[in-house]
């Protein structure tokens, strides 16, 4: 859609409210015992199985496939009666240069790839140079495209340019999916936050992301709050559905129950399954098969019986 500057500037966000809304959560919300194993099974299925390390290697990569394919252990699958659901993760998430290798190893099981572009993690790159990498992921049979924005059209009040480059790269991405990743550790204000959702969903993004992962604040559950509710204005306003991806920091179970129960509270159940939520996460999927160990057997195992790098 055009972009709307009478929109953006009636977009406000109360703080305190935002804050006492979010800090509730946890007493108000709790889930137990088999309640609790289906959430966290949920989760996995919506998981962005990530490594994104200047020390990757195909083998790691591959290594990881392998986890995205069977993410949770069959033995408690079947415990669960769950070993015939076909469980797998979201999606894979990587650098461009191993996307070729990571669609080779999850051919025939339907798991996407998605590739971070776009002079990921700083978004510093020319802009030229950013699309060549988008179409060179998109070839290379990336299906999601994670870009990254400039954070200083947000800074600055640059809506124009934010959006224009988001349309080029909505462009650029032809039939892969694009998520936008807003890096909201850097964008210093929560109505910033929501400005920027709004400018990327106007341009077509498929989904909002906070993080990369390497800012010095990732995803929080009063970032999420914010671009939740812009997502609802969006979709009340157009009837198209964005989706959402929390990302960085996320690595405990009990901290995504949190942000599963924001995304139903705020959205709707149908905003929990894969094609409109995604958790950009890598040490996460570990400690929910811990979980779901204890569910099973009353015992907690090492964390690292559980690695998936």
């Amino acid at each position: 859609m055009p972009l709307d500057l009478g929109w953006l500037s009636a977009t406000r966000v109360n703080l305190s409210a935002a804050e006492r809304r979010v800090a509730t959560l946890p007493g108000r919300r709790s889930v137990k015992k088999d309640a609790q194993a289906a959430w966290l099974l949920k989760a996995v299925t919506c998981i962005d199985l990530t490594t994104l390390s200047g020390d990757d290697t195909e083998g790691r990569v591959r290594r990881l496939c392998a986890k995205a394919r069977n993410p949770v252990r069959q033995d408690l699958l079947d415990a669960m009666a769950m070993g015939d659901r076909g469980i797998t993760t979201g999606a894979i998430c990587v650098y461009h240069r191993f996307v070729a290798a990571a669609v080779d190893a999850l051919k025939g099981s339907g798991i996407p790839v998605a590739a971070v572009s776009t002079g990921f993690p700083a978004g510093l790159a020319p802009h030229d140079v950013k699309l060549r990498e988008i179409e060179a992921s998109v070839a290379d049979g990336a299906a999601e495209i994670d870009i990254v924005i400039t954070r200083e059209h947000v800074l600055t009040g640059n809506w124009q340019a934010l959006y224009d480059e988001m349309r080029d790269f909505r462009r650029a991405c032809g039939p892969a999916h694009v998520k936008a990743i807003l890096a909201t550790g850097d964008l210093k204000t929560l109505r910033n936050v929501a400005k920027a959702s709004l400018v990327c969903m106007m341009a077509g993004a498929d989904f909002i992301k906070t993080s990369t992962g390497k800012e010095g604040v990732n995803a929080t559950p009063l970032v999420t709050l914010a671009m939740l509710r812009q997502i609802r204005s969006y979709h009340d306003a157009t009837g198209f559905m964005v989706g959402y991806k929390p990302a960085g920091g996320i690595s405990a179970a009990k901290d995504i129950l949190t942000y599963q129960f924001l995304m139903k509270e705020e959205l709707g159940r149908r905003w929990l399954e894969p094609d409109l939520f995604r958790i950009g996460a890598s040490s996460l999927l570990a400690d929910i098969e811990r979980q779901l160990e204890h569910h099973v057997t009353g015992r907690y195992s090492a964390f690292n019986r559980h690695a998936v790098g």
